[in-house]
């Protein structure tokens, strides 16, 4: 990371935020939340530019949601078959739409982001449901912004409150936001269980946080 602060070695860091960020949305697994928040601490110490992370985060996180939602909405999924590589991406999305559940609501779109594969779960369920794409658009923006600016954030304030060198302080801000996503996951957890012992049908996530 050092060679990131020296010069234009700096300047890669953002296409590679934004690309890791949108793969992110396809294939869970990819630890774009580090980056992001590295990003963040690394601003704090005026080697990143704050706005440019912002928006390489930003970027990255929409076209990864519209990706998704538009490989469902287009029932394209079957060119991913095509490939090893390709089938593999498709079960990972399949397993995290599984795992966070069938909700389309825009505030389970803007939401979902913050919990462990709700990000793909909502926009692949978008698009399964044919949600209009203006609507998906400006869920996606609105989630993108205020995601892009908690996870810089947590990376930023944990770099101008503490001495401690840009690695820890990206792991301290990584913490948080994973311990502030599983606390999500938890809350919407029981209020499924809770709306299925009195008989609710398809509980939505998007209901814990209002529509």
């Amino acid at each position: 990371m050092d060679l990131l602060s020296a010069g234009d070695w700096a300047f890669a860091l953002y296409p590679i935020m934004a690309a890791a960020v949108a793969l992110d949305a396809a294939v869970p697994p990819i630890p774009s939340e580090v980056m992001v928040v590295t990003s963040g601490s690394l601003s704090a110490n005026g080697q990143v530019i704050l706005p440019l992370a912002l928006a390489a985060a930003v970027t990255g996180s929409m076209l990864g949601d519209l990706v998704v939602y538009g490989l469902f909405k287009r029932r394209l999924t079957h060119v991913l078959d095509r490939f090893r590589w390709g089938r593999s991406v498709h079960k990972g999305i399949r397993r995290a739409a599984a795992r966070g559940g069938r909700s389309s609501t825009a505030a389970a779109m803007v939401a979902g982001r913050f919990i462990p594969a709700g990000r793909t779960a909502t926009m692949a369920a978008a698009g399964i449901a044919n949600v209009p794409t203006v609507r998906v658009l400006r869920a996606s923006a609105l989630g993108s912004v205020v995601w892009a600016c908690w996870m810089v954030g947590l990376g930023y304030l944990t770099g101008r409150n503490t001495s401690l060198p840009f690695w820890a302080n990206s792991l301290i801000g990584v913490g948080v936001g994973i311990g502030v996503g599983v606390l999500m996951a938890a809350v919407i957890g029981l209020r499924r269980r809770r709306a299925a012992s009195h008989g609710a049908a398809d509980p939505d996530p998007g209901d814990v946080f209002g529509r």
